[in-house]
C-alpha cells in the first residue's frame, strides 16, 4: 500500500482497486448496485419477504406516491438485474431478495470509499465520525470493532510465514 498526499486530497493505492476492477469487469461474485429508487423497495422486501408488488406499493405509497404499475415495473427490472428473485403462485408474483442487505451495504460503502475518498479509509471514517454526534455506546462499539480488527490482523500475521 502506498499513500500520496496532496494539498487537496489523499490517494491510496490499495487492493480496493482490485475489488473495483473486479466489480466493473465482473470478477466479483455478487456485485450489487442499487439505484436510489431500488433502495426503498429492497428495504421493504428485506423486512417482509416473501413479498408481492401490492404489498411493496402499499408500504411505499405515502413516502413515494408510486402507483402499483410503477412499483411492479421497477421490481420486474430488479429481477432482470438479478437483485430480486420472482416466482409465480397462481396469478400472484412472489418476490424474494437475491442479495442480502449486508451485500448491498458493503457494495455502497466500497463504492463511496473508492470514488468519494479515493480509497482512503481514515478520511472516510473521520467524515462519518464528524457528521454525527456519537453517544458512549456507539463509541464503545466502534472501539470494539477496531480492537477486533487489530486482533484479526495480528492473528493473521502470526499464521503467515
Amino acid at each position: 500500500m502506498s499513500i500520496v498526499n496532496s494539498a487537496s486530497s489523499t490517494f491510496v493505492n490499495f487492493p480496493l482497486d482490485f475489488l473495483y476492477d473486479c466489480r466493473e469487469y465482473g470478477c466479483m461474485k455478487n456485485p450489487v448496485e442499487l439505484t436510489e429508487a431500488e433502495w426503498p423497495v429492497m428495504k421493504v422486501i428485506w423486512e417482509t419477504e416473501p413479498c408481492t408488488a401490492p404489498i411493496v406499493q402499499e408500504k411505499l405509497h405515502d413516502s413515494t406516491g408510486w402507483t402499483y404499475s410503477t412499483v411492479r415495473t421497477l421490481m420486474d427490472r430488479m429481477v432482470a438485474k438479478g437483485i430480486l428473485k420472482a416466482r409465480k403462485e397462481g396469478k400472484v408474483t412472489i418476490y424474494n431478495p437475491a442479495v442480502t442487505r449486508r451485500q448491498a451495504q458493503r457494495s455502497e460503502l466500497l463504492y463511496a470509499l473508492k470514488h468519494a475518498f479515493n480509497g482512503a479509509l481514515a478520511p472516510m471514517v473521520q467524515c462519518l465520525l464528524e457528521s454525527k454526534d456519537l453517544d458512549e455506546d456507539e463509541l464503545a462499539k466502534i472501539e470494539a470493532l477496531l480492537q477486533a480488527g487489530k486482533k484479526r490482523r495480528k492473528t493473521k500475521a502470526e499464521k503467515e510465514p
